[in-house]
């Protein structure tokens, strides 16, 4: 295996990978071709991620094993499904999208996940974790009801296995026989003992062709022996648990094989090789490095999960000074102009203030399914260890067991990002607002996230969080609101939220008390002619409307508090202003501005109002700003949307 210190900043060469359109043309290759063809896809991964940006090290981890499935597999008509995706960069490289690896992530190019509209290899759309098992089980049983002879494979890493949903679809496939192969890719956590040549060689044993004939040839002679089919399948159970945790699996009604060195490719090509044809449920058990091949990454997984793209460098010298002037002893010193605070990230800003209530307030305790480094938990799990609960991917489980630490009078916070707040919906309403437990949640990654694209932008957090009974949720427009916030919200005696963008404010100075924003009060940052528009603006949208509104002379009323809303402010706007704009970065459909709508038409208000936001569509991967512009949701989009709605000039210019 070729090993990189660095990323190559020119692209390197790979004539093997260049002759491999479609994944197709592996399956001639020869031992010393696959190993070569790895080790020039490794080196054209570095490249192209280095160029893009994207998800780094889990793509590097399984690049022998990506060739080796396209080796054995007659993708796509054999059904390869990838858990998540963050791996699938190497898939996307083999299966006919090389050239096109430049534009992953950004607006209209390749998706950061595999998407079945963008290629026939891709068979299912990922984005969240612990989906593949279920999946691909699906296919493999239609496979089975129209008589089809296709194999079925899914991969899945030892953090997706966690979540409970993937146990279900394991205990489903044993109890239905089905026909599928389950790779557990597991680079990180402790299921088994390390890789050794021992373990190698029997698992190589127990999948060999002779050693499956003999396997099932006994099976049926013993049949016919009182006792002896069980004491022989004992045995090998025995056998296997010598070098395998295969009891677990086993039970679920698989033939679990491994663990192997996932980086082995001949012992990888030979394993599958006999699997893809076993008849049932199949399980094999695979270790590798995340980030393998390049050294820094293996050093820090966690630092190279992802990477911005790198800046290219440049050979030409800095400027030249201007020569001083004679006279620039004495002259009097330019006024050098004051620093600005450099804008902090949203997620910083939870960050410190969760350790700062946690000083003050024992019952604190921090929750998070699998996003300590996303949601800036770092500090708080250094300082407050035993206040502090990672429940790894397990969403539904984060939410429960917040709710069961309410009852007993602690104060749990729920770190999460918006996306996954999808995932425990129902323990949100169920387990929480049900019985109206006091249960803060801290809610990232609100509205248009990037280039993750559909799967993670937080576009429906605020329709279906105001539809339930009891439930406080806030939008801040800045930084210092963002902490006052989660002190209103935290100091709440029931469910709140607070939810707010990825990334960085607009730069405003945060306090270091922990005094918090009455809840359900608006701010008007701009009172503009009287008759004329009235901008409503929730959390992120208030940085476009204050230029909108310096452009229309309109009044600008900083929301705030999406549920309760400030129903004085809206009637008093409704009163003074012909028309009511309300803006906010989610989907329209049952968001803030419907709740607007909502209290208007229950006091009887007829006002004119147009709702701006997320359209009712699934926005697809780009840069934030593109997107929202895209949407119409930068400052030039909402003044051509008002100005048409106007319908005639708003004032005399």
């Amino acid at each position: 295996m070729k090993l990189f210190d660095e990323i190559p900043a020119e692209r390197p060469a790979t004539p093997l990978l260049d002759t491999c359109e479609h994944p197709a043309a592996l399956h001639d290759f020869n031992a010393t071709q696959l190993r070569q063809l790895a080790d020039e896809l490794r080196a054209y991964l570095l490249y192209s991620v280095g160029c893009t940006g994207g998800h780094f090290g889990a793509g590097l981890g399984v690049v022998e094993l990506t060739v080796a499935l396209h080796h054995i597999l007659d993708t796509p008509y054999d059904r390869l499904v990838w858990d998540v995706g963050h791996q699938a960069y190497p898939h996307k490289i083999l299966t006919g999208r090389r050239e096109q690896m430049s534009t992953i992530r950004q607006f209209g190019g390749l998706a950061a996940f595999p998407k079945r509209d963008e290629s026939p290899y891709d068979t299912f759309g990922v984005g969240h974790s612990s989906t593949s098992i279920s999946a691909a089980l699906g296919m493999a049983l239609a496979a089975r009801t129209k008589g089809e002879r296709r194999r079925v494979c899914a991969v899945i890493g030892d953090g997706a296995l966690s979540a409970g949903m993937a146990f279900e679809a394991l205990a489903h496939a044993g109890h239905v026989d089905a026909n599928m192969l389950v790779i557990l890719n597991d680079n990180e956590m402790s299921i088994s003992e390390n890789v050794g040549g021992m373990a190698s060689y029997l698992a190589r044993i127990l999948v060999s062709k002779p050693y499956t004939v003999m396997r099932e040839n006994s099976k049926r002679v013993l049949s016919h022996l009182p006792g002896a089919l069980e004491l022989a399948r004992r045995t090998e159970e025995h056998v296997k648990g010598m070098v395998s945790p295969a009891t677990l699996f086993e039970e679920m009604g698989f033939n679990y094989i491994g663990p192997i060195d996932g980086h082995d490719l001949p012992t990888l090509v030979q394993t599958l090789g006999n699997m893809a044809n076993l008849e049932g449920p199949q399980f094999l058990h695979i270790k590798t490095c995340k980030g393998r091949g390049f050294r820094p990454a293996e050093a820090d997984p966690i630092g190279y999960h992802a990477i911005t793209k790198l800046e290219k460098t440049t050979s030409e010298p800095p400027p030249k000074k201007e020569p001083r002037s004679p006279n620039a002893a004495t002259a009097e010193p330019e006024a050098q102009p004051k620093p600005q605070p450099k804008p902090r990230k949203y997620c910083n800003v939870f960050g410190e203030w969760i350790c700062d209530m946690a000083a003050v307030d024992a019952r604190l305790i921090g929750i998070t399914p699998a996003m300590r480094e996303g949601s800036d938990l770092i500090r708080f799990s250094r300082e407050y260890p035993e206040r502090y609960y990672d429940v790894a991917i397990a969403e539904q489980h984060a939410v429960t067991l917040a709710a069961g630490m309410a009852c007993e009078a602690m104060k749990p916070v729920v770190a999460i990002y918006s996306t996954f707040l999808q995932r425990g919906y129902d323990q949100l309403i169920h387990d929480v607002a049900v019985q109206a437990l006091d249960v803060t949640f801290a809610i990232d990654r609100a509205g248009v996230v990037g280039e993750d694209g559909p799967t993670h932008h937080g576009a429906l957090d605020l329709s279906f969080l105001r539809c339930i009974p009891g439930m406080i949720v806030l939008a801040p427009a800045d930084e210092a609101e963002c902490r006052a916030m989660l002190s209103a919200a935290y100091h709440h005696p029931g469910p709140a939220a607070v939810r707010y963008p990825r990334g960085t404010g607009p730069g405003t100075q945060v306090a270091s008390n922990l005094e918090a924003l009455p809840i359900g009060e608006a701010e008007t940052r701009r009172s503009g002619r009287e008759g004329g528009v009235a901008l409503l603006a929730f959390g992120s949208m208030n940085g476009p409307a204050g230029e909108v509104a310096e452009r229309l002379d309109a009044t600008h009323l900083n929301m705030r508090s999406v549920k309760p809303l400030d129903r004085e402010a809206i009637l008093a706007a409704a009163r003074d202003h012909r028309l009511l704009v309300t803006l906010e970065e989610s989907v329209v459909a049952g968001g803030a501005g419907s709740g607007v709508n909502e209290l208007l038409a229950a006091e009887g208000v007829q006002v004119e109002v147009l709702n701006l936001g997320l359209p009712d569509d699934f926005v697809e991967h780009g840069n934030p700003a593109e997107l929202l512009a895209a949407c119409g949701l930068d400052a030039e989009g909402i003044e051509t949307a008002v100005r048409r709605r106007w319908g005639t000039p708003l004032h005399d210019d």
